[in-house]
């Protein structure tokens, strides 16, 4: 009697909390994903994002944040996936890359040499150039981009010093698997190869090929600077990452929270941009103070510029919007 008696007490106590944690469970829960740690900027981003999603809801229901981190459910590519299918994954920052999948145009958003500069890259994003690839992706993807992030510059990471057009021609380069990288490289006369990213480091120690292109953080992280330890600061490209959220679970919601998760997405990807690009700057002076690397003027970016112009014309006509290109050019005079 006694083993029955305790067994129930056992029983309802945990019906009892069951009942509790049911009781205190948010009316909505979203799930985040980065294949980074807290200190990533990616991840800041999105944090910045849950803090103003918080601030700017006025409804009465509450809101639970999950984030999964350290490639906890994937890798980008697999985040597109799960919002796409609205599973797993709610909210996650994405390189355009992995867009492509679904929707060409995606793919628009930020190849080599398509921005003058930081300040013509901030009117982009800060404006309704993109619009035309956003409405694209929604409706191949299913996704929602609700801001940018981004904002590292690519260089040329090179075993010698590179300064000019002649100093570049037929250098073995490593680049992305996008066509658009290789036809690229191409008219800046280099000889381009793509390389899995994982094997760039040992392809340029044995001879494989003389250069690769990445961003600061990329250098970092990967150790490049130790077999290319000469950066050509070309900033062919500078990156747009932007903050996805699944349209399955947007449009699920209230009136009031997709307006906060809008206005919140806006804000935190102009914040996370700021931050980007900032550490971009900061992370390549702290490798060249420490000796680690040494970043070389590039004299002929201009000519980089001209030669690239006619390959974007090409691939924006391609994609079926040939006045796009022009159109996002035109917001550096505005």
């Amino acid at each position: 009697m006694k083993r029955k008696s305790f067994r129930a007490v056992v029983v309802a106590f945990l019906a009892s909390m069951m009942l509790v944690s049911a009781s205190q469970a948010a009316d909505f829960t979203f799930h985040g994903a980065s294949q980074f740690d807290e200190d990533h900027a990616f991840t800041r981003l999105m944090r910045k994002f849950e803090e103003l999603v918080q601030l700017y809801y006025t409804g009465d229901k509450s809101i639970e944040f999950v984030m999964h981190l350290n490639s906890e459910l994937g890798l980008e590519k697999d985040y597109v996936a799960y919002m796409n299918q609205g599973i797993s994954v709610d909210y996650a920052v994405a390189s355009p890359s992995h867009m492509s999948t679904f929707s060409k145009m995606a793919s628009l958003m930020d190849p080599p040499m398509l921005y003058q500069s930081h300040i013509h890259w901030s009117k982009v994003l800060g404006g309704d150039a993109l619009n035309p690839i956003v409405e694209d992706i929604l409706k191949r993807a299913d996704i929602r981009i609700i801001g940018y992030g981004g904002g590292g510059t690519r260089m040329l990471i090179v075993n010698k010093p590179v300064e000019t057009m002649e100093d570049i021609k037929d250098v073995p380069i490593r680049v992305m698997g996008a066509p658009i990288q290789t036809k690229m490289f191409n008219a800046f006369g280099m000889a381009p190869t793509v390389i899995a990213y994982a094997e760039v480091y040992n392809a340029i120690q044995t001879g494989v090929i003389d250069a690769a292109e990445n961003e600061a953080a990329g250098i970092q992280q990967m150790k490049f600077y130790e077999v290319g330890p000469n950066i050509a600061l070309t900033a062919h490209a500078i990156t747009v990452r932007p903050l996805c959220f699944s349209n399955k679970t947007f449009e699920k919601l209230p009136a009031d929270l997709q307006a906060a998760i809008l206005q919140a997405g806006k804000d935190a990807g102009a914040y996370g941009r700021i931050l980007e690009s900032s550490e971009d700057k900061m992370k390549m002076a702290q490798m060249e103070k420490e000796g680690k690397l040494k970043t070389v003027y590039f004299k002929d970016r201009a000519q980089l510029v001209e030669a690239a112009k006619p390959v974007l014309q090409e691939y924006f006509k391609d994609q079926g919007v040939p006045d796009l290109y022009q159109q996002i050019q035109d917001v550096a005079g505005q």
